[in-house]
């Protein structure tokens, strides 16, 4: 079962989607309008017309930062679902401190394998590794400790692997 934010998440990826599609309609009478068919509780209606108007506010700085974390992919040409995607997470990447950035990626990837295409989540992911990797918020000592993790937890050689096979037979 999903979580109120990651619920309250989609709700917002839907509504810049359908922002995206019928220019000239206010994003918040549309974010208004799905919230009158949802019970939210207070934190989360607070949560969710928070972030529209941050996007609201930063949009023209969110599809700058999208524009150079992906030099290749001009903004007409991403798929809407992924540059609401990338408007969402950038958003909170930069611009909200509430969620720590590796969650937001997270989140982000999640909606984008649920409501992209077949490579929507690895775009996603890309992209939102650059923006993170060149925000303030980038520590490369959280890579090292990463590189220093997956060193202490030594893959299995194939011979140990084989006599853990056999053990769980006997």
């Amino acid at each position: 079962m999903a979580s109120n934010r990651h619920f309250a998440r989609i709700l917002i990826m839907q509504t810049l989607y359908e922002w995206q599609q019928r220019e000239g309609l206010d994003l918040s009478k549309i974010i208004e309008r799905h919230l009158e068919k949802h019970d939210f509780e207070e934190n989360n209606l607070k949560f969710i017309r928070g972030i529209i108007k941050g996007l609201k506010k930063h949009l023209d700085e969110i599809d700058e930062v999208i524009t150079v974390a992906a030099p290749d992919w001009p903004l007409p040409q991403i798929a809407q679902v992924d540059l609401a995607t990338l408007r969402l997470a950038i958003y909170e990447l930069l611009f909200d401190d509430d969620v720590p950035p590796k969650a937001v990626i997270n989140e982000a990837v999640e909606l984008s394998k649920a409501f992209g295409g077949e490579n929507s989540s690895k775009f996603v992911n890309g992209v939102l590794g650059t923006v993170f990797r060149t925000s303030d918020k980038y520590d490369p000592q959280d890579d090292k400790k990463l590189v220093r993790d997956a060193k202490a937890n030594k893959p299995l050689k194939k011979t140990e692997k084989k006599t853990v096979k056999n053990r769980k037979k006997k």
